[in-house]
């Protein structure tokens, strides 16, 4: 394949991942078809499998791509902070929980993501993305003498289930903004009991 149709081909991709984001967002994987992607992106469904071999490859297309980009904006957020690790640790999970409000996060990464991609992929995509930030701040603050040091694989484990289960409280909530808030003080709370000074 020539550079040139390399980049039509990825071009070609970006749109299909961009046209089903607003679908899934819209509409939830299970109204989304790959008639309407095709429809939407103005190109031939062949083409689309030429890229995804089925809508369910699409949708782990779609949500892997929403996780990194959450986990780039946790990231900008916690540097943001300078060298101060717990104003590090509040603002990325802060950033977390404002993600975890944000449409497409919630329905595509906590309403259907489970469903669609199974329990276990979907633990396995949140571990591979949020796993090792997750041991990198707990890490830091106990090197800081922030937290008290403990093991960090089991803490750093309890801390992203807690935060998922937050995330996943936000999403399914009548009231985002209040369980947002409720979600926020009760994880503080409990990072709160491991600080050191």
């Amino acid at each position: 394949m020539s550079s040139r149709q390399a980049q039509r081909s990825e071009a070609t991709r970006r749109e299909f991942l961009r046209v089903a984001r607003e679908l899934f967002t819209e509409k939830g994987y299970e109204a989304t078809t790959l008639d309407d992607v095709s429809e939407r992106t103005g190109v031939t469904k062949g083409a689309l499998y030429h890229h995804f071999k089925d809508k369910r490859e699409l949708f782990r297309a779609v949500f892997e791509e929403l996780e990194q980009e959450m986990c780039n904006q946790i990231i900008a957020a916690a540097a943001s902070a300078g060298d101060d690790v717990w104003e590090q640790m509040q603002r990325g999970v802060s950033a977390f929980l404002d993600a975890a409000s944000e449409p497409e996060q919630r329905r595509i990464c906590l309403i259907d993501g489970p469903s669609v991609l199974g329990w276990d992929t979907w633990r396995e995509i949140d571990e591979q993305y949020g796993y090792g930030l997750t041991k990198g701040i707990i890490e830091a603050a106990m090197n800081a003498g922030v937290i008290e040091r403990r093991p960090v694989e089991p803490l750093a484990r309890i801390f992203l289930a807690a935060l998922s289960e937050a995330a996943l409280q936000i999403a399914r909530a009548d009231d985002p903004a209040k369980a947002r808030d409720e979600m926020s003080a009760t994880l503080w709370a409990l990072v709160g009991s491991l600080r050191t000074t």
